[in-house]
């Protein structure tokens, strides 16, 4: 019996050089445009450009992108996300040598076998790490500090029978909750309300309310898919990535942690990172030492990032300090702590070619002039709709602008000073524009492929950004919901 071809997915790169070509397209069939912009000091957040509100008008002088564009648009793209892109490549490079340690392995081997005849353990590790990461996303806007944890917990989600989407969902979909529904992220929240012109960080208690709600949706999501893979291997959007603990030997029989490597799926052109580790044996004093150090290096992450107001050129290097220090813990030769580091970030090379051309596409977009020509045409359908119909709109406006501006204080630059009079005008609070601004930068940050960080995370955890979207498209239709209906009650009862 002759067996049937599989059918080859799109390669992550060819999505997004398509989209790069369509919005080239675009830039032909839309009218350059633009607003007037300005330097406003915003609490906190230091200058921020805004546009202002009336100002815009149509460009005498079109600027079509042609084929020279899409071909400089990789290029550009990555010179523009350079921050982004060497920040990825110096963290793989840390996190190589933490698994050169051994102590990732040998600590989740250790996980796994804790967890091992006791359900309510194993059930409760995806909810438990989800709310971690989605505090991080609430409390200081984690985005591109996600990253790396793909590699951690890719295995971890193999080792425990889900599949390699479960991997990257758990800290990609927590942090981008809490993200969502953020109530203390200076990066969104507080640059909003300083442009709307509203106390920094008021209607926190609302906004916990909400995070709550909508970090146990994402859970509920998660867990629940994580189930049904474990208990059959063959519903998974990788189905042959899933199930690979030894769950079926002998009684206490070690469960077996799958290798962090490229998976046995169908080609996708799209393979997880693989760092050569040390022989893995129990968890020893020294795994437990390196673990301890990684640990105190997130807390310092975590003060620096709050406190200090730290960004990505001081996480960098906080993780290439770390990455020597845990080389030190774990005893390693010198020249066997700066192997790894190379091999991490020449592994990790595909992932930076994947975030510069998502930043390819904004850049034919901004080259082109029509993202303000969309923006004003969006804000003008918001006429005359009611005072919770304005509320609602606003929402799907921000949502549908997140595929072209996915940076939350750029889109809270670019759209605060139209929405926040425009919410005076309708009679709505500028605190429900800024929730709705929030909710519509936050939600679809899972599934644009415009969203480097996304696709940085996806590329390095070998899920293609198809599965991803098939998979993840009914939480967004549960999260736009959820921002249709809690945009509806605060208008309604006066919450905000």
């Amino acid at each position: 019996m002759t067996e049937a071809p599989r059918v080859r997915a799109f390669d992550t790169s060819l999505i997004v050089f398509s989209i790069i070509v369509v919005s080239a397209l675009a830039t032909w069939v839309v009218p350059a445009g633009s607003f007037e912009k300005q330097l406003l000091e915003v609490p906190g957040a230091g200058a921020r450009e805004v546009v202002v509100p009336g100002s815009y008008q149509l460009l005498e002088t079109p600027s079509p992108q042609g084929i020279g564009a899409v071909l400089r648009a990789p290029i550009r793209g990555m010179i523009e996300a350079a921050d982004v892109i060497s920040f990825v490549l110096l963290i793989g490079g840390a996190f190589a040598v933490l698994q050169a340690t051994g102590a990732v392995d040998a600590g989740l081997r250790r996980l796994v076998a804790i967890s091992r005849g006791r359900p309510g353990v194993e059930r409760a590790i995806i909810p438990a790490f989800m709310v971690l990461f989605s505090l991080g996303g609430a409390i200081f806007g984690m985005a591109e500090e996600v990253i790396p944890f793909v590699l951690i917990f890719v295995p971890l989600a193999r080792s425990l029978g889900y599949d390699a989407l479960v991997g990257v969902a758990i800290p990609m979909v927590g942090s981008g909750a809490g993200f969502a529904a953020a109530f203390l992220n200076p990066f969104t929240i507080g640059v909003a309300q300083g442009i709307a012109d509203v106390p920094l960080f008021s209607g926190i208690g609302p906004r916990v309310v909400l995070w709550v709600i909508t970090t146990s949706v994402a859970i509920a999501f998660v867990a629940r898919y994580a189930s049904r893979v474990r208990r059959d291997p063959s519903r998974s959007r990788l189905p042959t990535d899933a199930g690979t603990a030894d769950t079926g030997g002998p009684e206490g029989a070690e469960p077996r942690l799958a290798e962090l490597g490229p998976a046995e799926v169908e080609p996708t052109g799209v393979e997880p990172t693989r760092f050569e580790t040390a022989e893995v044996g129990p968890l020893s004093s020294r795994h437990a030492a390196v673990l301890l150090a990684f640990g105190a290096g997130l807390v310092v992450l975590v003060y620096g990032v709050v406190r200090q107001g730290w960004y990505i050129e001081e996480i960098a290097a906080l993780f290439v300090g770390l990455g020597i220090v845990l080389g030190v813990v774990a005893r390693m030769a010198p020249g066997d702590v700066a192997g790894a580091f190379m091999t991490g970030a020449r592994d990790l090379a595909t992932t930076a070619v994947i975030i510069g051309l998502a930043r390819g596409i904004l850049v034919v977009l901004e080259d082109g002039q029509i993202i303000d020509t969309l923006l004003d045409g969006m804000a003008g359908a918001l006429d005359g709709v009611g005072a919770a119909g304005s509320a609602q709109g606003m929402f799907a406006l921000q949502t549908a602008l997140n595929f072209f501006v996915p940076s939350g204080s750029g889109q809270a630059a670019l759209t605060m000073p139209l929405m926040s009079p425009l919410a005076d005008l309708v009679g709505v609070t500028r605190q429900v524009a800024v929730l709705a601004y929030q909710l519509g930068d936050g939600f679809t940050n899972l599934i644009v492929p415009t969203n480097p960080v996304l696709m940085g995370a996806l590329t390095l955890g070998g899920v293609p950004w198809g599965r991803w979207a098939r998979w993840m498209l009914p939480l967004q239709v549960a999260f736009f919901l959820l921002g249709m209906a809690t945009l509806a009650v605060v208008v309604q009862f006066g919450i905000l």
